[in-house]
């Protein structure tokens, strides 16, 4: 059985899993209430929040009357903001000591591309290896607040980047497209309600979309049309036309993304197609990557919405199955950090 440690960001959760069996509990505590008011997350107080929360998490996951049944720990050591992960460091430093117990670092933009196949997983756990193969090689995109990037999971189970952003996250552009409207952070899942009363053709925002060779994604530019938009609008035409500008530019973010892995899944010969990051819970977003799924005659894996944000339970899915993950034995010193880690990375 696996222990996991997320605290990348402003969430603080752990998870159990056990290969033979699936995930056994998963507890989160989120702060996104905490650092609305400020319009994005406060680095500082979501350490401390850290702090305060896992101990209540601890008890909560009742620890105790599965030590016996723990093999390793599992735990993000990046992406991420550094002090998050220091506190999800020390945490795991310290269980092993306690449960002597290994440590294995896992990248969090790992777990996310893996999060896909949590269902699949739990679907049948002893035949997991099997049906996984038949889903390989995989196109999966990553697309949250933080990341936007395009990659394969070859037949071997290693991972390639195709495409990433080169400014912007689509979840970021989206957040920060909502802060220029006035609606409070997060403003993605405001602006999905609001579009469904919309006209996503109302307005013509910039779809910037490059060749098969542009390995990019590229969101500023559309942030910077909205706000030269609504510099031309009173208050009283961006209230009423609100949710059409929102359907307009959440269309605009979400033609860049289908195209790009359009190009990708068109050349390929992928066997599945899989989608996770935050933004992943968005409803339309999903329906249209599973058209494109179905309309290249393969599966499609989307993580499901308590594994799509920052959760433990992707984490030690990735401990299990990421070939990238190593043990290490944390009296060596410091569980490392490394808050600017890229997918590939180790």
């Amino acid at each position: 059985m696996i222990l996991a440690i997320e605290s990348s960001c402003d969430e603080s959760a752990l998870a159990l899993f056990d290969p033979s069996r699936g995930m056994i509990e998963e507890k989160i505590s989120s702060q996104i209430e905490l650092h609305s008011e400020y319009g994005g997350v406060v680095p500082d107080l979501a350490s401390r929040e850290h702090l305060k929360n896992f101990p209540i998490l601890l008890e909560q996951l009742a620890l105790e009357k599965n030590k016996d049944q723990l093999s390793h720990i599992a735990v993000t050591y990046g992406p991420g903001l550094a002090g998050c992960l220091s506190m999800g460091g020390m945490l795991a430093k310290s269980l092993a000591f306690a449960y002597d117990l290994p440590v294995v670092r896992v990248n969090h933009l790992r777990g996310h591309a893996w999060s896909p196949f949590i269902a699949l997983h739990e679907k049948d756990p002893s035949a997991f290896e099997i049906n996984l193969k038949a889903q390989l090689p995989h196109l999966g995109l990553i697309v949250s607040g933080g990341n936007t990037v395009l990659f394969e999971i070859d037949t071997n189970k290693s991972i390639q980047i195709l495409a990433e952003t080169v400014d912007d996250a689509a979840g970021e552009a989206l957040d920060k497209g909502g802060k220029l409207l006035g609606l409070a952070y997060p403003a993605g899942p405001r602006i999905e309600t609001l579009a469904k009363e919309g006209n996503k053709e109302a307005i013509e925002f910039p779809k910037a979309m490059g060749s098969r060779k542009e390995k990019r994604f590229s969101f500023s530019g559309l942030k910077t049309s909205l706000r030269y938009k609504l510099e031309k609008m009173s208050k009283t035409e961006i209230a009423e036309e609100l949710n059409s500008i929102c359907a307009s530019y959440q269309e605009a973010v979400f033609y860049q993304l289908l195209k790009k892995t359009g190009q990708f899944i068109n050349e390929g010969n992928y066997k599945s197609l899989g989608l996770s990051g935050g933004v992943a819970n968005n409803q339309l977003l999903k329906n249209k990557f599973q058209r494109l799924a179905k309309s290249n005659k393969i599966s499609f894996y989307s993580a499901l919405p308590k594994h799509s944000g920052d959760n433990a339970g992707m984490i030690a899915f990735a401990g299990f199955i990421d070939l990238n993950g190593s043990l290490n034995n944390p009296q060596n010193g410091l569980i490392n950090i490394e808050p600017s880690l890229s997918l590939i990375d180790s």
